[in-house]
C-alpha cells in the first residue's frame, strides 16, 4: 500500500519552483518520526540502520532521510505493523492539516510546500505526532 509519494507533489500547481526537497518534507517528517518511534519496519531496521542512527543524531533531515531511503515513496514497507495500522488511521485522516497547523502556526506560508525543510519543523509537528499515537494507543488497546 502506498500513502505518499513525493512526485504526486511535484507538480501541484501551488509548488511552483520551490526546490525539488521541498516536495519530501511533509511526508518525510511523518516517515522521520515513525523512525525515531519504533515504528520502523524491517526494510529500515534491516538494511539501513546506520541511515536511522544518522536521523536519531540530526546528521541528515527528515526529508533528506524520506528521499534517500524511501525514495520518496512512502509504502506499508517503511513500517512496523503498529506503524502501519497508526498510519492507516491518522496519516490518510488528519495527518496534512496536523502538520499543516504545527508546522505553520502563524500562517505565514502559503502552503505546506514552502514550510522549511529542517530540523526545527520536525520539533513542532512531533509533539503532535506523540499526542495523536497516544490518543490512537489508548483507543485501540
Amino acid at each position: 500500500m502506498k500513502y505518499d509519494d513525493a512526485s504526486w507533489h511535484f507538480g501541484a500547481d501551488n509548488f511552483g519552483d520551490l526546490p525539488e526537497i521541498n516536495g519530501y518534507t511533509h511526508t518525510g517528517t511523518f516517515v522521520a518520526w515513525a523512525m525515531l518511534n519504533d515504528l520502523a519496519g524491517e526494510l529500515h531496521t534491516d538494511e539501513w540502520p546506520e541511515e536511522i542512527d544518522k536521523l536519531k543524531s540530526r546528521e541528515i533531515s527528515p526529508a533528506e532521510y524520506f528521499r534517500k531511503n524511501c525514495d520518496g515513496k512512502f509504502t506499508d514497507e517503511d513500517l512496523n505493523d503498529r506503524g502501519n495500522k497508526f498510519a492507516q488511521s491518522f496519516f490518510e485522516n488528519d495527518y496534512f492539516s496536523v502538520y499543516a497547523e504545527a508546522a505553520d502556526p502563524q500562517g505565514q506560508y502559503d502552503n505546506i510546500y514552502e514550510i522549511p525543510s529542517n530540523w526545527e519543523t520536525y520539533d513542532k509537528v512531533a509533539p503532535q505526532l506523540d499526542q495523536a499515537f497516544n490518543h490512537w494507543k489508548n483507543e485501540n488497546l
